[in-house]
């Protein structure tokens, strides 16, 4: 297909891209990938064109500043053919239709020099400035592509500028095994190519590709006009063209994924004592060495950004399956020891969606509405435990489990988990005041249980995960389960509740016993407490009021239960948990039985 070349004024103010057929763009000097941004007489939106068969049509927008000339005069609505040209400002646009074709039929070589890594880093440029100038760019105009089509674009026209006796560029790329004689050499596909002016189609050689990817070294092919050629080269193939020389420089990356299985080259092509380029080029082929040394360095710094991109989509595949602290701990270690599973402290955090069951019944006829709304739901949660560097251990239908201590254990782990509970709280009671809100009608119950577990990759031969294992996930999940007869939004075991006033300030959470019970099924005891906001942000309950309520327990364990209606009567009667204390002493007509232990037993999970 017929590409359209731009070039400014500068040897670097150029692209050349192919056109789509029927597919009307716009040019400008902010135009996405087709904008001039160096030429400041170009309006931001200019032209429309379109290729439609052979001919580019071009339409000047009413709003663009400056004229277009087509033909030597001004006109705002015409065709090009392959070969005409149009100028708006200082930059020519010029629709060209040349051919490719990678050629294995070499001329006779007069010189073949490969050049190793070390060699060229010890070669230092005679006239560092333009080089440097155009590398100093290169990171910047490269990092922008937004994908390789854009990214090769951008690297030819970089190489042009700064070889200045190159006379054509190429990005290439050889998928398979690197076979050494023809009939074993793999094909060779060109992504994207320019040269200075439209003289011919272009074809590059097999054989010099293929023998640079093979050495991953770079490599020179001189077969005419080299007066210092040496005699004691190796000949044995060439690059072909009506060209002096060519070079291909190998794109060297440690790794190639199966996402990335072509290796890339970059080839140059050009002549001595270019006519094209008066001054530019040199009857001494040691002299393109400085080329292949600028050329090398662009090469570097592409695979570094190849590199660098691999690794980000990979990273951006981890995030669907592991938390960001699992994702970084990867990048730094051995998957098979980070993940490796193992004993540590954990703080375990699991809450479950309230409501969930009533809404499927209310909506049943529009079930993936409900759907959508459950998973707002748990990213509520999940974005919560993420933020807060934790690991997303499990999903259970409408519920969600967290986990701190695994892979770092940190001092604050703590602090933490409280802080991603206080948040997935305020959010739902947030949403709760707002009937237009997907959870509207939704609320959250919190149990965190602090112990030893084993966390890591967990699972079978067949299938794994990235969880946490043990007695302690078992009692967070007891805890959130007790929520709804407590009816408490967070509540804690002791180890947990403990770390909470040791660790964690009051400005950011208050903790208050609520009661000791036997869950449902077990024989140990287990003090129950509950996490609540800072006063400034749950005025309602005052720590007076918790210290009532703590005193009441105190009275209650001590068979004092008269004291404790008392000061539990204290407390506002909007606080629902203290109904568990109140109905458990009318129940016993306000007296402790004989055989009272302080424990009060659960009869439902």
């Amino acid at each position: 297909m017929p590409d359209l070349i731009a070039q400014g004024e500068e040897p670097q103010q150029r692209w050349r891209r192919t056109l789509p057929e029927e597919e009307t763009l716009l040019l400008g000097r902010a135009a996405g990938v087709w904008a001039t941004p160096w030429d400041s007489h170009i309006s931001r939106r200019h032209v429309e064109i379109a290729l439609r068969g052979d001919r580019l049509h071009v339409d000047r927008i009413p709003t663009a500043q400056n004229p277009v000339f087509f033909q030597g005069k001004e006109s705002d609505h015409f065709a090009v053919r392959p070969g005409q040209h149009f100028v708006i400002g200082n930059t020519t646009f010029t629709l060209v239709d040349q051919r490719v074709a990678v050629t294995a039929n070499d001329p006779q070589l007069l010189r073949q020099q490969a050049y190793s890594s070390k060699y060229l880093k010890q070669l230092p440029f005679r006239n560092p400035d333009r080089r440097i100038e155009v590398l100093s760019r290169l990171p910047r105009v490269i990092s922008g592509a937004a994908g390789d089509a854009e990214l090769c674009v951008r690297l030819v026209s970089v190489v042009l500028a700064g070889v200045a006796s190159a006379q054509t560029v190429a990005i290439v790329a050889v998928e398979g095994p690197l076979g050494q004689s023809a009939d074993q050499r793999p094909p060779v596909q060109v992504l994207h190519w320019d040269q200075r002016l439209s003289s011919g189609d272009f074809q590059p050689s097999q054989r010099l590709i293929v023998e640079a990817l093979r050495q991953q070294e770079s490599v020179l092919h001189v077969w005419t006009g080299a007066s210092a050629a040496d005699p004691n080269a190796n000949i044995s193939f060439t690059a072909s063209g009506n060209l002096d020389w060519a070079f291909c420089v190998p794109v060297v990356e440690k790794t190639r994924s199966a996402d990335a299985p072509a290796a890339w080259a970059i080839y140059v092509a050009g002549c001595f004592d270019s006519e094209l380029l008066p001054g530019t080029g040199s009857s001494d082929p040691n002299d393109i060495r400085e080329d292949v040394k600028f050329t090398e360095l662009v090469s570097s710094t592409l695979s570094s950004l190849r590199q660098m991109r691999r690794l980000e989509r990979q990273h951006a595949n981890l995030g669907q399956f592991f938390s960001p602290v699992v994702v970084e701990t990867l990048a730094g270690g051995d998957p098979e020891v980070v993940l490796a599973p193992r004993e540590c402290k954990v703080s375990v955090l699991f809450c479950d969606l309230r409501g969930f069951s009533r809404h499927t019944e209310q909506h049943a006829e529009n079930l993936m509405g409900v759907l959508q709304r459950v998973s707002q739901a748990l990213g509520v949660m999940t974005r919560q435990i993420l933020d807060q560097g934790g690991v997303v251990g499990d999903f259970q239908g409408d519920a969600a489990m967290g986990f701190w201590g695994w892979p770092l254990a940190r001092e604050d782990d703590v602090v933490r988990t409280c802080r991603a509970a206080l948040a997935i709280r305020r959010q739902f009671e947030s949403a709760a005041q707002d009937a237009d809100s997907p959870l509207a009608g939704f609320h959250a119950g919190i149990g965190i249980a602090t112990g030893t577990a084993v966390a890591g990759k967990i699972g079978t031969i067949d299938q794994v995960k990235v969880t946490v294992f043990g007695p302690v996930v078992n009692l967070a999940s007891r805890l959130e389960g007790m929520t709804k007869i407590l009816r408490a939004s967070i509540l804690l075991d002791e180890a947990t509740a403990r770390s909470v006033r040791e660790q964690v300030p009051a400005d950011v959470a208050r903790v208050r016993r609520l009661a000791v019970v036997r869950p449902y099924g077990l024989e140990t005891p287990l003090e129950v407490s509950e996490m609540l906001p800072p006063a400034a942000d749950y005025p309602q309950l005052t720590d007076e009021h918790l210290a009532s309520y703590e005193a009441a327990l105190d009275a209650f364990l001590a068979r004092r239960w008269p004291e404790a209606l008392r000061l539990l009567h204290r407390v506002p009667t909007d606080d629902l948990v203290t109904d568990f204390l109140t109905v458990y002493i009318a129940k016993h007509n306000r007296a402790a039985p004989a055989n009272f232990d302080g424990v009060i037993p659960l009869e439902t999970k």
